[in-house]
């Protein structure tokens, strides 16, 4: 393996990933916390005296008490350079934590102690899977009436068919729990104490049992011994290739846990990963910058109207005032004020290297998938739009407002927040999302961004897909047959738009040379464009 310049071996670039519920955004903040980026971690129900959550600073998000977007968060720790992606939990808005997914070299999977494994951690996992995202779990809420340890390792393995290799274990739980026993040195984390892990003799030490009760002492004892001697050892090249992951134990809500896991980050989580692109494999060593736009964010200032575009560091050295080419336009842009960002709050970046996340502004120049270079013609691969689950029409209570509404949803559109349908045959714009949260989300947005108040009507489409064919007369043969059910999406590409499933598998069967997709490349269709 080539060994990676200093600042680039540094980076740590990863994300959060769980099902709604499970601590995801509590966790953020105590990592943040340790990372000493913010002095006093906010509840994410919090008092009105109380600090607000850090990482969701969209007002819904702040009333709902959940993660709607993806939060980017760059912090130091333990001589690392820490990239924090905090992704949406909520199913609503999967396509952000997709494109956010392909954006990190690692993640950390959230779990409900009490819960397991559950249908949005899975699905989350399956997504990370197919990029070989190495995985570190932590089981949180052990201070609440959990599952046994064993149980949890083994649903993990047995659905996620993932290898799992425990690296602390629970001392007691729910009420009883009292800490954490370290698997590979003999030390002790206690839960009533910030202070530094108490070494011991071993699982026999006099010291852990005088943290449980009594008659739960033997018991626990053979617990870690079955822990030591059936599980699987923690093994790195396996855990970078993905096969198994590391697994940690505790409460973020009690900030116990956290520095462990904070410190496996450091010390176990790759450092910048090699790339793929559509001509070759981009090595984060190489000198020559490179990197791609996995997501744009509106107005997070709203007095300045701003539109960031957030770009994952490839390789090479991004410094502020230099020009790179947007390989879309293959037109230069010069990259005066890159920056940092701790959620809201921002810092300009004098330089950034593989790895970073910053944020350009831009006013529409760039969008999601966007490949920068400082020259070679070359696209980023991985950075998928998938089909829309519901389509609804715009009514606008002001007519005299159309073209400000038209405006508006083509930037929430280039934004990823919707998806934009413009029929062929003139009608009204279609909107289509994944989750109707997304439709209430775009909706406060336009009234609070924007001043447009809206509301949602329904269309008689139900389901939408890109079309292509190889023979291009065929492609408009069908076009002109389904006039009515074409439109085009935020990048001219045809789309068709079925009243129901069993009519799309009509007209699949009638045009065979055409086909119809779920998933779009962003790059691929952006450079046709």
């Amino acid at each position: 393996m080539t060994k990676l310049p200093a600042p680039v071996a540094r980076r740590r670039t990863f994300a959060i990933i769980s099902h709604p519920d499970a601590g995801k955004t509590t966790l953020t903040e105590k990592l943040l916390l340790f990372g000493g980026a913010i002095q006093l971690a906010g509840e994410v129900k919090s008092k009105k005296n109380r600090m607000q959550t850090r990482s969701d600073w969209m007002g819904i998000e702040r009333e709902r008490g959940i993660s709607v977007v993806t939060s980017v968060m760059t912090f130091e720790y333990a001589d690392c350079v820490f990239n924090l992606l905090d992704t949406p939990g909520h199913e609503d808005f999967s396509e952000d934590t997709y494109r956010t997914l392909s954006a990190v070299d690692s993640a950390v999977m959230v779990i409900d102690a009490a819960k397991g494994i559950e249908a949005r951690t899975r699905k989350l996992f399956e997504v990370c899977r197919l990029r070989d995202i190495p995985i570190v779990t932590f089981v949180n809420k052990l201070d609440r009436e959990s599952r046994d340890p064993f149980d949890l390792l083994d649903e993990i393995e047995k659905t996620l068919a993932l290898d799992t290799a425990p690296m602390t274990w629970p001392i007691g739980r729910g009420r009883s729990f009292a800490g954490t026993y370290d698997l590979r040195r003999p030390q002790v984390r206690r839960l009533d104490s910030d202070a530094a892990p108490i070494p011991v003799s071993g699982p026999q030490d006099e010291a852990i049992a005088a943290l449980l009760p009594a008659e739960e002492v033997s018991a626990w004892r053979d617990e870690v011994a079955l822990a030591q001697e059936a599980c699987r050892p923690f093994d790195l090249a396996s855990f970078r290739e993905g096969h198994l992951t590391p697994v940690f134990f505790g409460s973020a809500l009690r900030n116990f846990g956290v520095r462990d896991l904070i410190d496996a980050m450091a010390e176990l989580a790759p450092p910048p990963r090699a790339q793929a692109a559509d001509a070759r494999t981009v090595e984060a060593h190489e000198e020559r910058m490179t990197g791609f736009v996995f997501k744009i964010q509106a107005n997070m200032d709203p007095n300045h109207r701003d539109r960031i575009a957030f770009i994952r560091v490839c390789s090479g050295r991004l410094t502020r005032g230099m020009k790179a080419k947007l390989v879309r336009t293959g037109k230069p842009m010069s990259l005066n004020t890159p920056q940092f960002f701790f959620a809201r709050d921002r810092a300009l970046a004098d330089e950034a290297f593989a790895g970073d996340v910053v944020g350009l502004p831009n006013h529409g120049t760039l969008r999601i998938g966007d490949t920068l270079t400082e020259g070679e013609d070359i696209v980023f691969r991985g950075v998928p739009s998938f089909a829309p689950e519901i389509l609804r029409r715009i009514k606008l209570q002001d007519a005299m407002k159309a073209k400000k509404l038209r405006e508006s949803l083509q930037q929430m559109a280039e934004e990823g927040v919707v998806q934009l349908f413009l029929p062929h045959d003139g009608s009204g714009a279609i909107v289509g999302v994944v989750g109707a949260l997304q439709l209430d989300v775009l909706a406060e947005r336009l009234q609070a961004e924007y001043g447009l108040p809206v509301a949602y009507e329904p269309t008689r489409f139900s389901v939408c897909r890109w079309i292509a064919s190889d023979d291009r007369l065929e492609r408009d043969r069908f076009v002109d047959a389904n006039l009515s059910a074409i439109a085009a999406d935020l990048d001219g590409d045809p789309v068709f738009l079925a009243s129901t499933a069993f009519s799309l598998k009509y007209e699949q069967d009638r045009w065979p040379a055409i086909r119809f997709t779920d998933v779009k490349d962003y790059q691929k269709s952006a450079r046709a464009g």
